[in-house]
């Protein structure tokens, strides 16, 4: 990934944060100097004013990763980086604008320094910030900006995801990701400026609610303009005036949106994913910050144990997306393998990809705004139940939601997976409360989408129950999740993982909606290797096949399940039980796959 200066013509798909968009912008992506800190002495001896370091890598690989030139997958808790900012990186132009520097994510705690002076600090190894750099720069260029990021493999209270924690990779866990792992950019924007927009369908989607975040309150004088329009229409035009000092929040009427015979035209499916092109312009005396935007004007709900898009029922096929890749690890290659790994999928016959244990990259979730594919959301969990554990996940999880919750493809959030840091929450009140929290913490920020509380298991209160079951066997899969009384007895007890499905309460499975969220994880080694690891095995192409067929097959045939999750993709280092390879390269016709996945002539209710 080269550096580029970017502006507004290139494509939406490349800036970093594809729902704010600046004209004026830089990417630090590239070569940056890089040192280890394996004693922890650099912050005592100043490395922070010299960033002299004696080896480069290539930024945002993680240095694990052999796209970042490194290529040491061994313990380094704490590793450095430094680059100088050129003259034309740092121009402020004519306006006097303010230089903006942002990280999309760094793993896990980073300090940022320029010219030796500290300028932001970090925690949470998924979630992006930012820093006003404008005031430590020099004003002629050579401006050095330096990167300390810790992340300690051992301490399994970190959210980590399914980072390892050993020395070598192991069942479904992976490389470490340490440090910068997502874009690193500049931009140009106004003394009065936008940090944060969110917009939200309401009234159905008759109209829209935008609200801003600024870097300091608005004076009594200033204006909102906001443009929204599709195809190069305008849909509707505002012009507001601040009324108060707090966070703006305005209601945009869709005039066109209330023609009940009409209203389709704008809203966005899988099959027809329209964006409608939003600019939002702040103006405050002589400060004008202007940002593009866009949004997908569609509602999300469950109700009568399905799951509803636009209102109505909507049967969902999704596969596991791991954002893995063998050269670069949880960064992208390139922009085009965000886009390449969504049609990918679409390709396949799956309408949603469930993140797992990431938080992917926003241009991984414009392609899937762009090309109709659903999200579900996932939080990176850690591993122990501690009061710093419990601190760290909830500050992350909502830094994420508040980032992603704007993007018409994600559908469902899931702030916690199979028990993972709340291993005693069947038995242990407080961390049955830390679910439930979690869970409402999330519907408070984002009331539009439903909320799994723990997925696989043990649930405290779900909008949509989820089941994990990796049985091989076709036949027992019909009878599983064959109707309603075998979904009652399902979750009356344990489940097919030997844990109980309910941590609390009872499972309402007439009118939630029940999902089997991970299934299949079948191992098919297209080139064997040392060790492959997957929860059952195919030897053969038709055997493989067969297998797969028959288990999707069973889950068609359900007339009771909302939706359904494989497991997965791709193949993940040692795990080899995607429907791809870990280069992507299906292990089946994608022909084959689509018409497995979708059942072909089979029709769902």
């Amino acid at each position: 990934m080269d550096p580029m200066t970017s502006s507004a013509s290139d494509h939406i798909g490349s800036y970093p944060r594809p729902q704010l968009r600046r004209p004026v912008w830089h990417s630090l992506d590239g070569e940056w100097r890089f040192a280890y800190d394996d004693s922890e002495i650099g912050s005592a001896e100043g490395w922070f004013r010299t960033g002299d370091f004696d080896r480069t890598i290539v930024v945002p690989y993680p240095p694990e990763s052999p796209a970042s030139g490194i290529a040491d997958p061994s313990y380094h808790p704490v590793i450095w980086y430094s680059r100088v900012l050129t003259a034309t990186e740092t121009d402020r132009g004519d306006s006097g604008a303010r230089i903006l520097l942002h990280f999309g994510a760094v793993d896990y705690a980073a300090t940022v320094w320029l010219n030796g002076s500290q300028v932001a600090t970090h925690a949470g190894g998924h979630s992006p910030f930012s820093a006003d750099i404008t005031d430590y720069l020099t004003g002629h260029g050579d401006d050095l900006l330096v990167v300390r990021a810790v992340d300690r493999p051992l301490d399994v209270g970190q959210p980590r995801g399914k980072q390892e924690w050993l020395p070598e990779p192991h069942e479904i866990w992976y490389r470490r990701t340490t440090g910068i792992w997502q874009p690193v950019w500049i931009e140009q924007a106004a003394s009065t400026h936008i940090t944060e927009l969110t917009w939200r369908p309401t009234r159905g989607t008759d109209s829209v609610e935008l609200e801003l975040l600024l870097n300091r309150p608005l004076t009594p004088h200033a204006t909102v303009d906001v443009e929204l329009s599709y195809d190069a229409t305008l849909l509707a035009r505002l012009s507001m005036q601040a009324v108060s000092s707090g966070a703006p929040i305005f209601d945009i009427p869709l005039r066109d949106q209330r023609n009940g015979q009409h209203y389709e035209k704008l809203t966005w499916s899988p099959e027809n994913p329209r964006l409608i092109d939003a600019k939002v312009t702040v103006t405050d005396g002589e400060s004008v910050d202007t940002v593009a935007s866009y949004l997908g004007l569609r509602t999300v709900g469950v109700t009568a144990g399905r799951f509803l898009m636009n209102d109505r029922p909507f049967f969902v096929r999704a596969v596991l997306e791991q954002g893995f890749w063998p050269e670069s690890h949880l960064a992208a290659p390139s922009t085009e393998a965000l886009r390449a790994e969504v049609q990918l999928i679409l390709d396949m016959g799956f309408n949603t990809a469930r993140i797992h244990q990431k938080a992917e990259d926003p241009r991984f979730l414009y392609w899937a705004d762009r090309l109709g594919l659903l999200l579900w959301g996932e939080a990176p969990a850690a591993y122990e139940f501690t009061t710093s554990a419990v601190s760290d996940l909830t500050r992350e999880w909502v830094e994420l939601v508040r980032r992603d919750r704007s993007h018409p493809s994600i559908v469902t959030w899931v702030p916690m997976n199979e028990s993972w840091g709340v291993r005693d929450i069947l038995t242990d009140a407080p961390q049955r409360a830390f679910s439930r929290g979690l869970a409402d913490l999330t519907r408070a920020l984002d009331p539009t989408r439903p909320v799994v509380s723990n997925d696989g298991w043990e649930h405290t209160r779900s909008d949509i129950l989820t089941v994990h079951d990796y049985d091989g066997d076709p036949e027992t899969f019909a009878r599983r999740y064959a109707d309603r009384d075998a979904l009652r007895t399902l979750f009356s007890g344990y489940g097919p993982s030997h844990r109980m499905l309910m941590a609390e309460g009872e499972a309402d499975t007439e009118n939630v909606p029940v999902m089997v969220s991970e299934f299949g994880g079948i191992k098919f080694e297209t080139t064997p290797s040392e060790p492959a690891w997957g929860y059952s095995t195919s030897n053969t192409v038709e055997e493989l096949e067969t297998h797969v067929r028959g288990l999707f097959g069973a889950l068609l045939e359900s007339t009771v399940l909302a939706g359904f999750c494989y497991t997965q993709i791709t193949d993940t280092m040692q795990e080899a039980n995607g429907l791809a390879d870990e280069n992507r390269v299906p292990k089946l016709p994608i022909d084959v796959i689509r018409s497995i996945v979708t059942g072909e002539s089979r029709s769902k209710p």
